[in-house]
């Protein structure tokens, strides 16, 4: 008879940045790593590329973390962790994967299990990530050949910097320290 460890390593896994097996679909908090994390959100264009500049999920997700409250920020900072072990898809495709959803939303309990935050993502993130959607949109796409459904007005501020891969990693870092008072 098999034992779980042998089991879960005939399973589909990926390698990370830091050279550890990462198992997305079978997560375990203590395999979750923030380094991991911040170095493949940086290295990922929002849009699915098709924005006119590179712009980061990590940057993203720094500006997130500083547009919700205090009491959401962590989660702010890592609400689209789970990327970082599975990739996104656009949302037209997303919405007719349900399953893809659900292997989401596990990883990032995991990653909530993980970080010490709270079993939900407060409503909050969800609609300061909506309205930085509309910001970022409206900043790096090409004008809309029809419009996008749902999205509110853009912040009329400009805080879409389009940080390098480097520089996102560090400042999602540094924000992490920031955040969960790490060294």
């Amino acid at each position: 008879m098999e034992d779980g460890a042998e089991k879960r390593c005939r399973k589909s896994w990926i390698q990370t940045f830091s050279g550890r097996q990462f198992w997305p679909l079978d997560a375990r908090a203590e395999e979750v790593d923030i380094v991991d994390i911040a170095h493949s959100l940086a290295m990922q264009c929002r849009f699915n590329g098709h924005c006119r500049r590179f712009y980061s999920v990590a940057e993203h997700a720094v500006h997130v973390s500083h547009l919700v409250t205090a009491q959401s920020a962590r989660w702010g900072l890592l609400h689209d962790a789970a990327e970082a072990y599975l990739s996104d898809l656009p949302q037209p495709i997303k919405q007719q994967m349900p399953v893809f959803r659900q292997y989401e939303d596990r990883l990032l309990q995991v990653i909530a299990t993980r970080f010490a935050l709270p079993a939900e993502m407060p409503e909050e993130i969800k609609q300061v990530d909506m309205l930085l959607l509309s910001t970022e949109k409206a900043a790096l796409m090409a004008l809309e050949p029809a419009p996008w459904l749902g999205l509110p007005p853009p912040l009329h501020i400009s805080l879409i910097a389009c940080w390098s891969p480097e520089e996102a990693k560090a400042q999602f870092l540094q924000r992490f320290a920031q955040l969960f008072d790490a060294p």
